[in-house]
């Protein structure tokens, strides 16, 4: 047994029984293929069911029933590599998945190998968020994900202008309907400014750009298990750690998203950014219900009225709509009154949020939700109102 099988995989056979033991599925990686001891480490951290065993410098010979997966490293630019991989593609004996890390990555190559056989082709160096997501579709077994397609419900949040507190709204909204039960994602799609994943304390979450980057279609990605947990429950899909332009995401990719946002999740909170794109657009149509969300100023009321207008030029003009005016305090109110924004808008506010620095900057700063900072307060009770009104009927009723 090597050094690494010993370290991370343990001696556990995937086919002994004599534990009683589910049976474990293993992965045999080449050297160097994904990199040294740390990244075995962090793989057997985020699978732990599953056994990572170095196999050694070359692509084995003989077939190894124990193996589900197998990876190994190949060079683009040597031409030699690449057809000694290929000639192993075609001609392997054995039913393990092969999954090519590939250096000086071309498109040219790519295709050849996924044509020739490759599970999944991933450029090299490869991130841990790729790797993962690839690993993860490569593991599912034959039983799962054959049932029925689920459609769970999308909600799409719209900011009238930055500033307006909707990520924090987001974030509380989620992490209470997560604690009534429910299967809840929070989508942070805000790509160049995007915070979702730090106020919970999740600074390496998967992001978009992870899933976009990892070769694999959005639609077929296992996010129920690809995307990171928040101690309440909710599991969240970071915006970009760098910014990046807008229209990386594409109407396709939104709706390949969405997909799989409904197929794993009974409730998706998406938090968009203000400005419109061609897939910020989609979204938005895509979306069961839409929560606007604005503070109390004669800018940001100027912005819901435009935000309006936009959504009705976009015939979503009879969507399911909640307006929330939010972080209302007593400075605003002394120069802007509720009735007369709801005059000007020619609409009411569905919901006021009071504002409560001190609890939320708490929440926000430990990653935690409002309750384990204080409890009651009317911030966390105007918040769950906000949740009962995107949520399901079923849920509705978790949270009364």
């Amino acid at each position: 047994m090597t050094q690494f099988s010993r370290m991370f995989g343990g001696g556990l056979d995937r086919h002994d029984a004599s534990q009683g033991s589910e049976p474990v599925q293993s992965v045999g990686v080449v050297d160097g293929a994904i990199g040294g001891a740390e990244r075995f480490a962090s793989m057997a951290a985020l699978f732990p069911d599953v056994r990572f065993e170095a196999i050694g410098p070359d692509w084995p010979q003989r077939q190894d029933p124990r193996l589900d997966v197998i990876i190994i490293g190949v060079s683009a630019a040597s031409s030699e590599e690449v057809e000694a991989a290929i000639r192993l593609l075609k001609a392997r004996t054995f039913a393990a998945k092969v999954l090519v890390t590939l250096r000086e990555a071309d498109v040219t190559t790519t295709r050849r190998l996924a044509r020739e056989g490759a599970a999944d082709v991933l450029p090299a160096p490869v991130s841990e968020a790729s790797l993962a997501l690839s690993l993860e579709r490569l593991l599912v077994t034959d039983g799962i994900g054959a049932g029925p397609e689920r459609s769970g419900r999308v909600i799409a949040v719209l900011k009238a202008g930055g500033g307006v507190g909707a990520t924090s709204l987001c974030v509380q909204a989620a992490a209470i309907l997560a604690k009534g039960g429910q299967g809840v994602c929070l989508a942070d799609l805000d790509l160049q400014f995007g915070a979702a994943a730090i106020y919970l304390d999740l600074p390496d979450a998967v992001s978009v750009t992870d899933l976009l980057g990892s070769g694999s279609s959005l639609a077929d990605t296992p996010l129920g298990a690809a995307l990171a947990t928040h101690k309440t429950g909710v599991r969240v899909l970071a915006a970009p750690s760098d910014v990046v332009a807008l229209e990386t995401l594409s109407p396709h990719d939104s709706d390949a998203l969405l997909t799989a946002l409904r197929r794993d999740f009974r409730v998706t909170i998406v938090d968009l950014p203000a400005s419109w794109t061609a897939w910020t657009s989609q979204v938005l149509s895509a979306a069961d219900h839409i929560v606007l969300v604005t503070q109390l100023s004669v800018p940001h009321v100027q912005q819901v009225k435009r935000q309006l207008r936009a959504l009705a030029a976009q015939g979503l003009g009879e969507r399911p709509l909640t307006l929330v005016c939010n972080g209302l305090s007593s400075e605003q109110t002394a120069s802007v009154s509720i009735k007369a924004a709801e005059r000007a808008l020619g609409r009411s506010f569905d919901i006021v949020v009071p504002e409560d620095r001190r609890t939320m900057a708490g929440a926000i700063n430990e990653g935690v939700e409002l309750s384990a900072i204080r409890r009651g307060t009317k911030l966390e009770k105007a918040i769950e109102q906000v949740a009962r009104r995107i949520a399901e009927p079923a849920a509705a009723r978790v949270l009364k």
